[in-house]
């Protein structure tokens, strides 16, 4: 995603200081003055219940934002302490999924296909020259490739998404990798003292370098740091 470009149907992180007000306003607050847009909380944090008090922290909602409940136990937060929120369960999770997608794809896929051109090299071609090669015509020339036909033609228990072609083309690993990143992070997160991190473009290896630079930050702050996770639609 370009830096110029808004925000729309993502998911923004918002950091707090330990010492700072760090509520749902004060996190809607930021994304409205940083980003020029308006969100609503998202339940995306599974919450950590420690192993000799977790009878009691799972019925508790102390430093947690939004909280969703099952069977009257906590499960999910739009955020909250840092030490509260299961960050590891929640990148093994999605690891995990992702994972079984790929296998999946990988059987079904590409041991029954040849490997097919990336839609970004179509979308180049319309970028050279738009009047030649329209969106339309470019969408076409990638989506009629049998490979990119089967991923959309499979009806299992998973839907491959023709676009991320190249994502699934470069490994098990490498598709893992992107998922379990994104799930801690989201699409843009927005630093403590008000810095805005995001991809510089739409391409693989700047969401890679923007989901590194974000993990790392994360890792970095406090566990009595606050997050919230905010959904701009």
């Amino acid at each position: 995603m370009p830096t110029n470009s808004p925000l729309t149907d993502q998911i923004v992180t918002v950091c707090f200081n330990p010492s700072d007000d760090a509520d749902w306003f004060a996190a809607s607050e930021k994304v409205n003055d940083l980003l020029s847009a308006n969100g609503t909380p998202a339940r995306r944090f599974r919450v950590r219940h420690r192993r000799f008090i977790g009878l009691l922290t799972r019925f508790l909602g102390y430093y947690l934002l939004d909280a969703a409940r099952k069977f009257g136990a906590i499960t999910l937060a739009a955020g909250g302490r840092k030490s509260r929120l299961d960050l590891p369960g929640m990148s093994q999770v999605a690891a995990n999924e992702a994972i079984a997608r790929w296998r999946a794809w990988n059987m079904h896929i590409n041991a029954t296909t040849k490997p097919a051109r990336a839609w970004e090299d179509f979308l180049a071609q319309h970028h050279a020259d738009p009047t030649k090669v329209t969106l339309a015509e470019a969408r076409r020339r990638f989506e009629q490739q049998p490979r990119a036909l089967a991923m959309l033609a499979y009806a299992g228990g998973y839907v491959f998404d023709p676009y991320e072609l190249s994502l699934y083309q470069a490994g098990e690993a490498t598709y893992a990798g992107l998922y379990w990143r994104i799930a801690l992070i989201g699409d843009a997160l927005i630093t403590t003292d008000g810095r805005i991190m995001r991809p510089a473009s739409d391409s693989l290896a700047d969401r890679f370098r923007f989901l590194n630079e974000a993990c790392a930050y994360l890792r970095g702050l406090n566990s009595h740091a606050r997050l919230c996770a905010v959904a701009i639609a």
